[in-house]
């Protein structure tokens, strides 16, 4: 089975002599972190939800932290491929 994060997340390096390509994989803290940071935008996306549905509601303490989850999954994607 594919993990299309860790292929995300892999690096592919050029060596001077040969020219011949590396590909570097992510460590699994990284992977880990980013597993994490997915469940939980996952996990308070729903919570989001739910409030919305059940108060009628914007929480928007919830929503800052959704949007400071994603910016760090983007930040982690495309720092790692730099």
């Amino acid at each position: 089975m594919k993990n299309p994060i860790r292929e995300a997340l892999t690096k592919t390096i050029r060596a001077r002599k040969g020219r011949q390509e590396v590909e570097v994989p992510p460590s699994t803290r990284l992977l880990y972190a980013v597993y994490f940071s997915l469940g939980m935008v996952v996990c308070l996306s729903a919570l989001e939800a739910i409030h919305l549905v059940i108060l009628g509601r914007w929480n928007s303490e919830i929503f800052t932290v959704i949007a400071g989850l994603v910016g760090n999954i983007t930040g982690i994607f495309l720092t790692q491929k730099a």
